[in-house]
């Protein structure tokens, strides 16, 4: 009787559970059985194993064979198991040392001729590895640059079955034929889910730089708008355009990420980590270092939006723009469920999808960006525009945003319609993204200084006990604000919110603390009433 193990990982969500394959030989009838709760896709590796041990000139055994997942109650899909497999048969029939492989984690598919290809969720497989505390771990050639960005694992890269029994025999390493790179490479297919990346919205320009990318300067007039989108962007605030058709909303909404600071190296990893589960990594970017940008269609469902599918839940936008923009235009157009279910993540920062195959929390930290139009023909707000929508419509229409969702919204803005001297270039070139995106990381610093110590670094995360009692505002600055709740204006989450902003725009403008000015700034951006206080966010 022949017995070895390997390791791999099986994710669920964006974390991995270590599995234990382990290989048994058996004197008895040739048959290969499969246990420990594999998916229709896992049950198929047994043909493809035995194919690819045979094409890379190894021996199958003619035994009774016992392929056993462990722990047997997780449930495991996916073809990224293959390379586990193989080696655990291999080490179990003698042709490989079964205690070279006891305690490497090892992913990767194979096809039918012994080649390794690529699978999706490396990066987080891998960091379930080191937290598991293996040190040792194989994947496909293609995603080796992906999983080194883990830290105290030691990553080989494979480009066939052969290649690895060679290296853990160590004999002569045989050379592999090199794709052709005239065309696309046919082994990176199993990394992207066809119709994700650029056309779902995930990115306002293309990955490579060579498209346009969009700047603030490209915005004609819009002044208010900018220095809100300003202000969310350096304190991670919540923002609502509203205005008419073509006023611009979607414009400053594309630019909203070129303005945010680069991402940390933990965020990255965070990011990279959906991004590689979801099937939308670009290839040759292992890591994501600039914010992500999503804007689904207002068709998406809300198992699009928080996450689902069948079986065990994937990502949905507010996890893929984690760490990034989620841009709703056309806002009042989605379902109610569907913006009804961004209240909790908009709250904690994750979301958890409950299926019947288990439960998943997802990270789910995003700005978000909502665009409305005011009426359904979209000129309520226009004089002489002549809106024909009833009064009725209009309501039903602007109700579609539920008061819960717009109390978590920090910032409202009324986009105006572009005057004729800002449309053609009389009235000077506004301010380009480089410019605000230089104010925007110095304010990012001053509340990270501040907050040094905490488990939060942007004014948004902070919460309210902490903003009324460790981090005061300057005497009488609040009168305005407790004048708005004790007329029902604001509530107590609105209180807390105005808060926030008002320490952002004195981070904007180089203060110590909120004065009076500054609660009147984030009231004005909240409610929308004017204050007769200058908006002094950013430039003066």
């Amino acid at each position: 009787m022949g017995f070895a193990r390997a390791c791999s990982v099986a994710l669920v969500g964006v974390e991995g559970v270590v599995v234990e394959v382990q290989a048994d030989l058996e004197p008895g009838v040739a048959a290969f059985t499969l246990v420990g709760l594999p998916d229709k896709s896992l049950v198929e590796s047994r043909d493809r194993v035995r194919a690819a041990v045979v094409n890379s000139g190894a021996e199958w055994p003619q035994k009774k064979l016992t392929v056993g997942l462990s722990p047997a109650s997780v449930p495991k899909g996916g073809s990224g198991f293959d390379l586990a497999v193989a080696c655990a048969v291999l080490g179990a029939a003698d042709r490989i040392d079964p205690a070279a492989i006891a305690d490497v984690v090892m992913i990767g598919e194979l096809g039918l001729d012994g080649r390794v290809r690529p699978v999706r969720g490396v990066l987080p497989a891998v960091l379930a590895a080191a937290e598991a505390g293996y040190r040792h771990v194989v994947v496909p050639e293609q995603t080796a640059g992906e999983a080194a960005l883990v830290p105290g694992v030691t990553v080989l890269g494979v480009r066939s079955l052969r290649q690895l029994i060679a290296v853990l025999g160590d004999e002569p390493v045989p050379e592999e034929p090199v794709a052709d790179r005239g065309r696309p490479d046919a082994m990176l297919a199993g990394l992207m889910v066809p119709g994700a990346g650029l056309g779902t919205g995930l990115a306002p320009f293309s990955s490579d730089g060579t498209a346009h990318r969009p700047d603030l300067a490209d915005v004609a007039g819009q002044g208010r708008a900018r220095k809100a989108l300003e202000v969310a962007a350096a304190g991670g605030h919540h923002l609502l355009l509203s205005g008419p058709p073509g006023a611009g909303k979607t414009m400053l909404a594309e630019r909203l990420t070129a303005i945010l600071p680069p991402l940390s190296r933990q965020e990255s990893l965070e990011v990279t980590a959906v991004h590689s589960v979801a099937g939308i990594l670009p290839p040759g970017e292992p890591l994501i270092g600039r914010a992500p940008y999503c804007a689904p269609h207002h068709s998406a469902t809300m198992q699009s939006l928080v996450g689902g599918g069948n079986g065990l839940p994937r990502p949905g936008a507010v996890s893929l723009a984690h760490r990034g923009v989620l841009f709703l235009d056309e806002a009042p157009e989605f379902s109610v469920r569907a913006l009804d279910a961004l209240r909790q993540p908009l709250e904690s920062g994750h979301v958890v999808v409950a299926r019947a195959a288990g439960v998943v929390r997802l990270p789910a930290r995003f700005l978000m960006i909502l665009a409305a139009n005011p009426c359904p023909c979209g000129r309520h707000t226009l004089a002489g525009a002549g809106c024909e929508c009833p009064p009725s419509a209009v309501r039903r229409y602007q109700a579609r945003l539920s008061g819960p969702l717009l109390d978590r919204v920090d910032l409202r803005v009324e986009v105006e319609p572009v005057g004729r001297a800002d449309l053609m270039g009389s009235g000077g070139r506004g301010e380009t993204s480089a410019e605000v995106a230089g104010r925007v990381r110095e304010a990012r610093e001053r509340a990270a200084e501040r907050l040094a110590g905490t488990p939060w670094t942007t004014n948004s995360e902070v919460p309210g006990h902490e903003l009324r009692t460790r981090l005061v505002t300057a005497p009488g600055a609040l009168m305005a604000a407790e004048r708005d709740m004790e007329r029902g204006v604001l509530t107590a989450r609105g209180l807390d919110r105005v808060l926030r902003v008002a320490w952002t725009v004195a981070d904007l403008r180089a203060a110590d603390r909120p004065d009076a000015s500054d609660i009147a700034v984030a009231l004005e951006l909240r409610t929308g009433i004017q204050r007769g206080v200058p908006m002094r966010a950013g430039a003066s």
